[in-house]
């Protein structure tokens, strides 16, 4: 092919790719057209470069005030990524003018950047993908602690001061394209403050993680957030993936998950055009019946389905310790857990009271019964496991054992983790019921919870310092074999591990394993199918308990909590029971 020739083709098919996207237009909703009988708002301006969340950087804000804002009463709120889009301030003049949404004040948010020190010789550092596009809570709690207590230090001209809503309800967030995600993660990591999102263009793509949101709004169960998405199908398609497809699949992913969403599919690109057209609509429909709640809707997940129990959530057990871990259920449902550094063992009655025992602990974490009835503990000042029968009267069962975690089978074994920091390989032990002492396997970092399957065949081991559950089949003479990676599981975006700890497993075979999500629940081959968020975030263990042995236990931090669920857990110290056949 001759170089004319070629050229001549380069040049026809550039023009024919041009002709297919041709410029679309779109109709203007009159809200977003200037009305001269409406009251016009005020805007105001200033710098905020004192962030202590993303340290150096300096950025442009904007504070829309509607004429209708009296300083008696706190208003709503709209945040707004990449500063005043959509032809915002028009559009909350009309809207609220016409009662279509509440008395709402806007603040626009830029992107920060560092500043070059001269800028004739060095960029400015732009830090709009790290604050916008990865997930995580740190820039929700940038607006929360840092931008909105500015924007309430800002008065009006005519010197009203500005008062922000604190109640979640009341306030909406959006943004396009990279800033609609960031809107989208302020929601999902604090739908108490946010509960209404606009997204334009988003950017549900693999930059920093947004690509993992379909998977995990499935899994998760349901948050109180409403969602408005818009695209166009002429979206970018790029090195980082399908903006157009990543948007659909995010609306069939919420669709699937309870939640309140709607969306505008369009033909255009990576534009703004179609989202000022529709801007007007979309804060009609987020704000719709304002100040009814928004809901929690109800998942299609068949976990989900099948464990939570309508009305029920979580509820506090006990706070106020050091640091909770070691929570196991005797054989009558009653509760115990550990404070590891105040060396005490609470324990929780049927009643749901918590009393502590009169006992030196000796920084015990681990905890398990037995099938003869007694408590077994891994006392780390001590580094011995001991037993304590009904009347608390302890016994030392191994010497030099420095123990994190430990499981009792009904055959009377306990296995035993011992971990030697994340970095080095932590052991295995197995203690038969003569005392004798083995080492069964090496070589994971940080072995910390442990559990066995239902039919006492099998032994999970959490990793803390990886995402990795690991599952070993148990011979005969209790030792290990056939050792293999078993569970993935999710883990948050400033972190390296998903710190899985403590699991237990129930009558249908799911195991719960904690982590830093709150609870993971896989399915027999592994799968993480369902992610239930706790109110103190990360998860330390957790156990069943109560007469019935369906009300779930789980210590985080400071606090014990628990939430009934329509299931029975699995008790090491009863028979061995066979689950159903897992579905492959």
């Amino acid at each position: 092919m001759n170089k004319l020739l070629l050229a001549s083709l380069i040049v026809l098919s550039s023009t024919t790719l041009l002709a297919q996207a041709p410029a679309i237009k779109y109709s203007s909703d009159s809200a977003s057209i200037e009305q001269a009988d409406v009251p016009k708002g005020e805007v105001l301006k200033f710098t905020f470069d004192q962030s202590k969340i993303f340290p150096g950087t300096s950025r442009e804000c904007w504070v829309y005030v509607p004429a209708q804002y009296r300083a008696d009463k706190p208003a709503c709120v709209y945040v707004n990524q990449d500063g005043i889009q959509w032809k915002a301030p028009a559009v909350f003049d009309n809207l609220i003018y016409q009662k279509e949404m509440p008395v709402t004040i806007g603040v626009f948010v830029m992107h920060g950047r560092v500043l070059a020190a001269d800028a004739a010789f060095a960029n400015d550092r732009y830090n709009r993908s790290f604050e916008y596009d990865g997930l995580g809570d740190a820039y929700a709690r940038f607006i929360l602690e840092e931008i909105l207590p500015a924007v309430e230090k800002q008065k009006t001209s005519d010197g009203r001061a500005i008062f922000l809503s604190k109640n979640g309800n009341d306030r909406a967030i959006g943004g396009s394209s990279s800033g609609a995600v960031c809107a989208f993660t302020a929601a999902w990591e604090k739908p108490a403050e946010f509960s209404r999102v606009f997204s334009a263009i988003g950017t549900y793509v693999g930059l920093r993680g947004a690509d993992r949101y379909p998977a995990l709004i499935r899994k998760y169960e349901p948050k109180p957030i409403r969602i408005f998405l818009q695209d166009g199908s002429n979206d970018l398609n790029i090195y980082g993936g399908d903006w157009w497809k990543a948007n659909e699949t995010m609306e069939r992913a919420l669709t699937f998950s309870g939640y309140e969403v709607t969306h505008v599919w369009g033909e255009d690109g990576h534009n703004g055009n179609q989202g000022t057209s529709i801007f007007p609509a979309a804060m009609r429909w987020l704000w719709k019946d304002w100040p009814k709640q928004v809901a929690t809707g109800v998942s299609k997940n068949k976990y989900l389905g099948e464990l939570l129990i309508p009305g029920q959530d979580w509820e506090l057990a006990g706070q106020g310790y050091g640091f909770t871990e070691g929570i196991a259920a005797n054989a009558k449902g009653e509760v115990y857990f550990q404070d590891i550094p105040n060396s005490k063992t609470y324990k929780v009655g049927i009643d749901g009271k918590v009393n502590a025992l009169q006992l030196d602990a000796k920084r015990a974490s681990g905890t398990c019964f037995g099938a003869d009835g007694k408590r077994y503990t891994t006392a780390a000042a001590t580094k011995q496991i001991i037993s304590y029968d009904i009347n608390e009267k302890a016994k030392i069962v191994v010497e030099n054992i420095d123990g994190n975690d430990l499981v009792i089978a009904k055959n009377g074994n306990i296995y035993v983790t011992v971990p030697d920091g994340s970095e080095k390989p932590s052991k295995v032990f197995l203690i038969r019921p003569n005392g004798e002492k083995l080492v069964v396997d090496e070589g994971i970092k940080y072995a910390n919870g442990l559990a066995l399957t239902p039919d006492q065949t099998q032994l999970y081991v959490t990793e803390s310092a990886s995402q990795w559950v690991w599952i070993y089949s148990i011979k005969n003479d209790g030792t290990l074999t056939y050792k293999q990676r078993y569970g993935w599981l999710h883990y948050p975006d400033e972190a390296v591990n998903a710190w899985s700890d403590g699991l237990k497993a129930d009558t249908a075979g799911r195991v719960y394993v904690t982590s830093r999500l709150g609870i993971q629940i896989l399915d027999q081959v592994g799968r993480v199918n369902a992610i239930i968020p706790i109110p103190g975030g990360q998860a330390s263990n957790c156990c069943f308990g109560g007469p019935d042995f369906n009300i779930l236990y789980v210590t985080s931090r400071d606090k014990v909590y628990r939430r009934k669920l329509k299931t029975r857990g699995i008790n090491p110290f009863e028979a061995p029971y066979k689950p159903m056949q897992p579905g492959l």
